[in-house]
């Protein structure tokens, strides 16, 4: 049966190890030293020693590798399969040991074996079944001990109440244990699946942070190559321009990629505005800034990650412009209302909606805004597509 995995340094190995010696070991202490003081007795016959001692070794071995098995098993929903060869060597020498104690009259032995393999094929089942199991043990057993007690004319009372408030008292002990382990167990997977859920989400912001950046540079050095190209013969200064303009913006990509690869690189509003303003203007597009002095006034207020997350709507709605539609025309709006901060970007050419999906894009941005507290919604109509995005000034939060 497969080991559930356990992470270093949490302590479950010593936990685990604990728990399987103190089960064990208290199974083999009353099994050896009591049931064994027993089968030694001189005054034992012979005839009831050795199959005694033989059961008791199997019933011993059975319920140590049973254990065992039991503690390799993650906890889960499901019971598992049992293992059904050692439990039934287990319950039959359990049995064997049991009846023979009982034949001479041992009221407070007999029922020990029984009880220990009775409590660990509990630990296999689901809560339900170890009820029913645990409370037929008992029953069964009381009415045993009282049959055999009242027949041989001993007294009643001890042989009904004993093997039942030991059956009791070792399913108790066994499963509480185990109970224990499991919680613990459960713990540390949770813990293993936060750990991962927290490494994905942090793949997924850095593979959006890469596609923000390099989207809109690559975008922007297609746009500007393209255009060099169409100048090469008849104004080379200019062409010659665009390309210096392109090594700038390279030299500024790899700059932008090593920021956020080292997990300190900061959009801001402010600047994307005016790179949008460039950007917009190289392609030929008219682009009308309309910017409330409160506003951009007001900026200042919002969090780091605020600025942050604004900068990048900024420059997604800039890079689909330049790659969605065949915009002439181009208007940006930032104002406040009520303490709220809103941006629109639209233009007067859309081809088609920007896709979003992958992990990036306008979707990737709208759940990061509605995490800070904003809002952020797009609308493609006929050759109009418009993005807004509304941030509270005091309420901005950090991103995830």
């Amino acid at each position: 049966m497969r080991e559930a995995p356990i992470d270093p340094g949490t302590g479950l190995t010593s936990f685990r190890r604990f728990t399987l010696w103190s089960l064990t070991g208290t199974t083999a202490f009353f099994l050896v030293f009591i049931i064994g003081a027993w089968v030694i007795d001189p005054d034992v016959p012979i005839q009831a020693r050795v199959p005694g001692a033989v059961a008791m070794i199997v019933t011993l071995v059975a319920s140590t590798v049973l254990l065992t098995r039991r503690l390799a098993r993650a906890p889960s929903t499901e019971p598992g399969r049992l293992p059904v060869a050692w439990l039934v060597a287990g319950s039959a020498s359990a049995a064997v040991l049991g009846g023979i104690l009982l034949a001479v009259r041992n009221y407070g032995l007999w029922s020990y074996a029984p009880a220990t393999m009775v409590s660990i094929a509990a630990t296999f089942m689901p809560t339900r079944h170890r009820r029913v199991l645990i409370a037929g043990a008992v029953g069964s057993a009381a009415t045993i001990g009282g049959i055999v007690s009242f027949a041989s004319g001993d007294g009643v009372l001890y042989a009904v109440a004993f093997p039942a408030g030991l059956i009791i008292s070792i399913a108790w002990i066994t499963l509480g244990m185990l109970w224990s382990w499991d919680i613990a167990e459960r713990l540390n997977n949770a813990r293993r699946q936060s750990a991962e859920l927290a490494v994905k989400d942090e793949r997924l912001r850095f593979a959006a942070d890469l596609h923000d950046i390099q989207g809109h540079h690559l975008q922007v050095i297609a746009l500007k190559s393209e255009l060099a190209a169409r100048l090469a013969e008849r104004d080379p200064a200019r062409a010659a321009q665009e390309m210096k303009e392109v090594q700038t913006l390279s030299i500024d990509a790899l700059k932008d990629t090593r920021a956020v690869v080292q997990g300190y690189r900061r959009t801001t509003l402010n600047d994307e505005i005016a790179n949008a303003t460039k950007v917009l203007a190289a392609a030929d597009i008219d682009a009308e800034m309309s910017l409330e002095p409160a506003a951009i006034a007001r900026t200042d207020r919002l969090t780091a990650a605020g600025r942050h997350l604004l900068g990048l709507v900024m420059r997604e709605a800039t890079t689909n412009v330049l790659r969605h539609s065949r915009a002439r025309h181009a208007e940006v709006d930032y104002r406040v209302t009520n303490g709220v901060v809103c941006l629109r970007v639209s233009n007067d050419g859309a081809v088609d909606e920007p896709a979003s999906t992958g992990g990036t894009g306008l979707r990737t941005l709208a759940k990061r805004l509605d995490e800070a507290g904003g809002h952020m919604t797009w609308e493609h109509n006929g050759d109009r597509f418009v993005i807004a995005a509304s941030l509270p000034v005091d309420g901005s939060e950090e991103p995830k």
